[in-house]
């Protein structure tokens, strides 16, 4: 899904943007990298534009307007506005996004949307940390160098004309989203509906934050294993992320706020708080209170509320899974989350390899009788789907981990067939749009002379027209109109079986805990040679945990 952000730049150095633009940087540090010759990288792959300036004079020019108007003379005005609009990963394999259309498409953007400003357009194809998705960077001065119409989107006096400086009021960015979403619907990409706010918000200062925090911790859990030890951490959790888990479990059984704010403060000592309309999270490292405006709308008052009432009336409660984060239904569509019921079911810690139990005493008297909570919990789950011995039990698993696969290849076809329709569509497309100026090339008189002047649109012809013919064998092409109830046909298929998929995960999990759980409790050697019942024996080894407790 493409989205939008923007960046005010107090930098009267406009020449350090042109240097970003058209140079390689060192993600971690932003400087810039150099060869052996000190001299600085271009970018392996970029497009570049400029609107009312010659791309590579943009500084210059920029200050000519400027000094030309007296305007951002003192230090802390803003001299430039910088928007990105980052496109989704997928559209490159699925929707033929390139780097060049993507230029194009954002060149006629900040036209529509820019007009008077001096702008430089460039399209980098490398993503952040090269991560392969196509995003465009428009920069524009803050000053508009000439006088345009005005227009229904600008809210300030005179903003129209020469002189004035741009203003990135709410209601402008607004537009923006929305032409954002009108431009990604009409070229068939994915999107999602920028202008609601985010269920689950994640910053790019806490993604940031997040994969440094998951490279350094790989880096401990790296010489942990060299010690020949077992880390207990694997994923690296930011302050958000921990507060995020705890709402989502403390919310599941409360039935008011009184009740989520106890289990909170009991369970892992967050303070929560209902001021000026708001729920406001104190995690226990931190000496400012987050809001919903920094977790999300799931965490926020409206959305609690409504789950307490439902947990109050009995209603079953829906809840998120970790998963979430990676599959999403259909994302691309509706960006709201696929839910599930939680167990309450956890591992239970091997004492003899936990590296924390082993230095504290106390530390493993708790995580002891956290596992006899889960040994617990695990013969109730038993008992309830009558899971009378340990082969019956592994026979479901299997069950259920051979429906996972079958289920995840039929993802992968039904993705692979989207993946096709999309070029279908791409390709159908490009041919009736280019085909008028084809027509007039046949047409014309000077052959050469028209290609020369027209080589972009003929060339998006010839491309279409060759991969149609190649795929339409019997010389039969579909509509667009059937191609696209199709692909809408399709893409509900998708969003159906990414949601069984989901289901069969969280089961796949659920009963991969309880085997885990129940080799703990069992004598596997016992078990195998004389088949005990699970019930029985898991029964026998709790009374035996107790008693080592008691004693």
């Amino acid at each position: 899904m493409a989205i939008l952000k923007h960046i005010k730049s107090r930098n009267a150095n406009y020449a350090d943007t042109l240097d970003y633009l058209l140079f390689q940087h060192d993600e971690k540090n932003g400087k810039t990298l150099l060869d052996d010759f000190g001299h600085k990288i271009l970018r392996e792959e970029f497009y570049m534009d400029g609107i009312n300036c010659v791309p590579l004079s943009f500084d210059k020019e920029c200050q000519k307007t400027n000094t030309r108007f007296h305007k951002n003379t003192k230090k802390g005005e803003i001299k430039s506005h910088h928007y990105i609009i980052s496109f989704d990963p997928s559209d490159v394999s699925e929707c033929g996004l390139t780097g060049k259309r993507a230029q194009e498409l954002c060149l006629e953007f900040a036209k529509k949307n820019f007009p008077g400003y001096q702008t430089v357009v460039v399209t980098h194809t490398d993503g952040g940390n090269h991560s392969g998705n196509i995003h465009t960077h428009i920069v524009i001065n803050s000053v508009r160098k000439n006088a345009v119409e005005r227009q229904n989107y600008m809210d300030k006096p005179n903003e129209e004309k020469a002189g004035y400086k741009h203003r990135s009021t709410n209601r402008f960015l607004g537009h923006l989203k929305k032409e954002v979403m009108a431009m990604c619907e009409r070229e068939g990409l994915h999107q999602i509906d920028l202008l609601s706010p985010a269920s689950e918000k994640v910053t790019e200062a806490e993604f940031r934050a997040k994969t440094r925090g998951q490279k350094k911790l790989e880096q401990i859990n790296q010489e942990i294993v060299q010690k020949g030890l077992k880390p207990t951490v694997t994923t690296y959790q930011t302050q958000k992320d921990f507060l995020r888990k705890a709402i989502d479990e403390c919310s599941e059984p409360a039935r008011n706020f009184k009740e989520f704010q106890s289990l909170l403060l009991e369970n892992y000592n967050i303070s929560a708080i209902l001021q000026r309309g708001r729920y406001r999270y104190l995690h226990p490292d931190r000496n400012r209170r987050i809001t919903e405006k920094a977790l999300g709308t799931d965490y926020g008052m409206k959305h609690l509320e409504k789950r307490f009432l439902q947990n109050e009336k009995g209603i079953q409660p829906e809840y998120k899974t970790n998963a979430q984060h990676s599959i999403q239904g259909d994302y691309h569509k509706n960006p709201t989350a696929i839910f599930y019921y939680r167990t309450h079911l956890r591992l239970v810690v091997d004492l003899q390899t936990n590296v924390k139990a082993m230095q504290s005493e106390a530390y493993a008297r708790k995580v002891k009788i956290t596992n006899l909570q889960q040994m617990a919990n695990t013969l109730i789950y038993i008992q309830e789907h009558g899971y009378d011995t340990r082969e019956n039990l592994s026979r479901i698993t299997s069950e259920a981990s051979a429906k996972l696969n079958e289920a995840q290849e039929s993802l992968y076809e039904l993705s692979a067939e989207l993946k096709t329709l999309n070029s279908q569509i791409h390709y159908t497309g490009q041919y009736f749009s280019s085909k008028g100026t084809y027509t007039e090339f046949i047409r014309s008189r000077s052959k050469k002379k028209f290609r020369s002047e027209h080589a972009s649109e003929l060339q998006a012809y010839e491309q279409a027209r060759d991969w149609l013919k190649s795929f339409y064998t019997d010389g039969k092409m579909l509509s667009m109109k059937s191609l696209k109830s199709r692909k809408q046909d399709l893409q509900d298929k998708i969003s159906s079986q990414k949601q069984a998929l989901q289901e069969l995960r969280s089961r796949c999990t659920e009963l991969e805990t309880v085997s885990y759980n129940v080799d703990a409790i069992l004598d596997r050697t016992a078990m195998e040679t004389e088949k005990v019942p699970v019930q029985s024996a898991t029964h026998h080894k709790l009374q035996k945990e107790r008693k080592e407790e008691s004693l």
